[in-house]
């Protein structure tokens, strides 16, 4: 199994850094059911206003190679396009368990 762990730092006012976030995170969530390599999905919106990262995913694949079915799959890469105009860093592990 492969967890594949991205953080994201969101450009934008606050409000605008939280709408995205939700938004984001309603598209993952949706995907597992979409997506038969993707064996789940957990995405979190950060609530520490000390912190600069916004959203982190975490998702299983049983494989590396099913990591890049994921990446490439139109329905992630749709969410992934909700990010358009407001992603500014990315920080991603994937590693096996």
């Amino acid at each position: 199994m492969v967890k594949h762990i991205v953080a994201f730092k969101l450009t934008g006012s606050d409000e605008e850094r939280r709408e995205v976030a939700l938004k984001f995170k309603d598209a993952l969530m949706a995907l597992p059911e979409q997506i038969e390599v993707l064996r789940s999905m957990e995405v979190g919106i950060n609530e520490n206003p000390n912190e600069t990262w916004d959203v982190v995913l975490t998702a299983i694949v049983d494989t590396m190679a099913d990591v890049e079915v994921y990446a490439k799959h139109p329905a992630h890469v749709a969410a992934a396009g909700l990010l358009a105009g407001h992603k500014g860093d990315r920080a991603c592990v994937d590693y096996e368990f």
